[in-house]
C-alpha cells in the first residue's frame, strides 16, 4: 500500500509540474478526477485580478524615471498568463486541502446548525464563504487559517512551490523586459505628446532587479493569501455537498 501511494504521489508531482512548468491545462481537470473534485467543485472564485495591483506596484515603485507606467504595463502583457496559472494552481490546491478536510469540515457544521434551518441548507450555495460576521464564525476562520500559517512554517511547501515558478518561469521574462520597451510609444499624458523609448529609458540591472524583487514579494502575499480563502471556500463547499 505504501507503494502505490508513493506511486499516486509521484503521480500527482508529475501533473502538477506539468501544469504549472509545461503550461498543460489538461494537468488540472486529471488532478481534479483524481481528487475527485471534478463534479463537486461548485464555487471557483479565482479573481485574476493580482496582475493590476502588481502593475500599480511597479509602477508606483519607478515612479521616479520616465516611462514607468509603460514599464508596469509591458510587464503585465508579459507575465499574466503565467501569473494567472500560479493563482489558479495555488487556488485549486488551497481548495482540495480544504474540500477534503473532514476533521474541520465537521467542526463548521456544528457551527452552520446553530445559525441556519437544515432545511435551508439544501438550497443555499454559499455557506460562510464571503459572510464571517458571525463571531464565533470569525473565530473558527481564523483558527483555520493560522493553522494554515502554522503548517506552512514547518514545511514551506507553498513557499517553496512559488518561488521555484517565479525563479524559473517568470524570471527570464522580467530580465527580458528592455526587449520589449526598445522604440516603443509611450503617451505623456500630462504634456499631450507621444514620446519614444530610447535607450537612456531602458532599464538597467539594479532596476531589474528591483522589479524581480517585487514581482516575488507580491506574489508570495497574493498567492498566500489565494491559498487561505480557496481552503476556506473548499470546506465551506464540503459543509454544503452533504445536503445535497
Amino acid at each position: 500500500m505504501a507503494l502505490l501511494d508513493g506511486k499516486a504521489h509521484n503521480i500527482y508531482d508529475k501533473l502538477k509540474y506539468n501544469f504549472l512548468f509545461n503550461n498543460d491545462i489538461n494537468c488540472i481537470h486529471i488532478l481534479l478526477n483524481l481528487y475527485d473534485l471534478e463534479n463537486n467543485i461548485n464555487n471557483i472564485f479565482p479573481k485574476y485580478m493580482s496582475i493590476n495591483k502588481l502593475r500599480k506596484n511597479i509602477s508606483k515603485l519607478l515612479r521616479d524615471r520616465r516611462g514607468n507606467h509603460l514599464i508596469a504595463y509591458n510587464l503585465g502583457e508579459l507575465i499574466h498568463e503565467d501569473f494567472n496559472r500560479l493563482e489558479l494552481f495555488l487556488y485549486l490546491e488551497g481548495y482540495k486541502f480544504g474540500y477534503l478536510n473532514y476533521k474541520d469540515a465537521n467542526r463548521l457544521e456544528d457551527i452552520t446548525i446553530k445559525y441556519y434551518p437544515i432545511m435551508d441548507l439544501y438550497n443555499m450555495k454559499y455557506l460562510f464563504h464571503f459572510n464571517t460576521k458571525e463571531e464565533e464564525v470569525a473565530e473558527f476562520q481564523d483558527y483555520i487559517y493560522d493553522k494554515i500559517r502554522k503548517e506552512e512554517k514547518d514545511n514551506n511547501r507553498l513557499n517553496d512551490i512559488m518561488v521555484q515558478y517565479v525563479s524559473s518561469v517568470i524570471r527570464p521574462k522580467i530580465y527580458s523586459l528592455n526587449e520589449h520597451l526598445d522604440k516603443q510609444l509611450s503617451m505623456d499624458l500630462d504634456r499631450n505628446r507621444l514620446n519614444i523609448m530610447d535607450d537612456e529609458d531602458l532599464l538597467t540591472l539594479d532596476e531589474l532587479k528591483i522589479i524581480y524583487d517585487e514581482v516575488m514579494r507580491s506574489i508570495l502575499q497574493f498567492g498566500y493569501k489565494t491559498y487561505q480563502n480557496a481552503f476556506w471556500y473548499g470546506l465551506n463547499d464540503r459543509v454544503l455537498k452533504r445536503y445535497r
